[in-house]
């Protein structure tokens, strides 16, 4: 066999991601933090040797290049990890199994390290296989500086060893920015973007939303949804329902590509994503409705019953907030059926999830209904648009629903 390659991707919570190249095959666990009793970590003595002597080994040759450590995507955490490289030749014969352990530990604040370890099983190779096997690992940080300490060992006790440091700072225009993850802080990389959140010590004062989720991929051409779609997505709902000063949500996840509801959530304490999850994971993005097709306001007559319907019922939230990609029909909604809808009591925003702005500058049809209600637009093209619209919508809501309970409170 020549000119092998093997890839596997280690990430964090990630099961495997096996690049499957000229019938090579490998299978793996789960990148998992090392736990122990009482929070110790006991490793054998040779790999806790090597983890404190900061001297790199290459009795099992293989070649480690730490990723740049950045905020990657809108989940507001840096990311760390490396990608490994190690001759196909140095694996060739019988099966093995390489073993990856490592340790972040902060550099600053006198925090305990995090232990990570990786199972690799290696399928049976040719010895006169070339090319080179790579494998990857990830994980999530605060704001710090950290140091990495890195092993992987084979069956026959060979060892590569290589350390490392990451400095996660953030930048002079995003150093405002409230991250997911604390300063020197080490997580497991979430990949299950659909995880239920951490409970919320939420406000006395009860702040109601209901956000309307535009589920579909920022091409509308695409027939899939893309990871940083969905990430981008999931995000500006995690970063709303992270927010103390909202109390209760509602949710409407749809689709304008399938015009169909998926998910409907009425006035819950805390948004369930994993519910959430389950529904989207239904949407067909693929499949072509004859019937649609053949109608050419099919998409235009949806949007418009969605407005009327869910903006005109009786529940009464202190804000709608529209949130998803650009929606360009060939006809936007008749003011007629805006006018139907009357006026809103709550204020009205639209968090548009747009990676290219520039290539599309002008107004969606989803926007010019929002400008109608006289609410406001916000562009979230990076993890700072991200983290200041949540910030000012949310100061919005609250500054517009003390002046709603004051101008009652006059009128009675």
């Amino acid at each position: 066999m020549g000119n092998t390659q093997l890839h596997v991707n280690i990430g964090s919570q990630l099961s495997l991601l096996c690049g499957l190249l000229t019938g090579v095959s490998s299978t793996a666990s789960a990148q998992l933090i090392m736990t122990g009793n009482g929070g110790i970590v006991r490793l054998f003595g040779t790999d806790q040797a090597i983890l404190e002597v900061p001297e790199p080994r290459k009795d099992l040759p293989c070649t480690v290049n730490p990723t740049k450590t950045a905020l990657v995507g809108f989940d507001l955490k840096f990311h760390g990890g490396y990608e490994v490289s190690v001759p196909m030749k140095e694996l060739a014969g019988q099966e093995n199994l390489l073993t990856i352990i490592f340790r972040v530990t902060p550099a600053t604040g006198g925090g305990d390290p995090t232990y990570f370890i990786q199972r690799i099983k290696v399928p049976e190779i040719d010895e006169d296989s070339k090319g080179e096997a790579s494998f990857y690992g990830a994980f999530d940080i605060g704001e710090g500086k950290y140091k990495i300490d890195w092993l992987m060992r084979d069956r026959a006790e060979r060892v590569c060893s290589n350390y490392w440091d990451v400095d996660a700072q953030l930048s002079d225009k995003d150093n405002q920015m409230a991250l997911a993850i604390g300063a020197s802080t080490i997580r497991q990389s979430e990949t299950e973007y659909f995880r239920q959140e951490p409970p919320v010590q939420r406000d006395s004062d009860p702040t109601t939303v209901k956000i309307l989720l535009n589920y579909a991929p920022q091409n509308p051409r695409s027939s899939v949804m893309r990871p940083i779609d969905t990430s981008a997505l999931v995000s500006i709902l995690r970063n709303i329902s992270r927010d103390p000063r909202v109390t209760r949500f509602s949710l409407v996840a749809f689709c304008m590509q399938e015009q169909k509801i998926f998910y409907r959530q009425d006035n819950a304490e805390k948004i369930d994503f994993p519910s959430l999850g389950e529904a989207l994971a239904k949407i067909q993005l693929g499949r072509v409705d004859l019937a649609r097709l053949a109608d050419k306001k099919s998409d235009i007559r949806f949007i418009t019953e969605l407005m009327r319907s869910e903006l005109s019922t009786g529940e009464r939230p202190d804000a709608f907030i529209f949130a998803g990609p650009k929606v360009m029909l060939e006809h936007n909604i008749e003011t007629e059926a805006l006018k139907e809808i009357g006026s809103l009591e709550a204020p009205v925003f639209y968090m548009n999830y747009n990676l290219f702005p520039q290539a599309v500058p002008w107004r969606d049809t989803i926007g010019n209904a929002v400008k109608y209600f006289k609410g406001l637009e916000y562009t979230i093209s990076r993890p700072r648009d991200l983290w200041s619209a949540t910030a000012e919508v949310v100061g919005r809501i609250q500054k517009s629903r003390l002046a709603r309970i004051a101008q009652n409170a006059k009128s009675n």
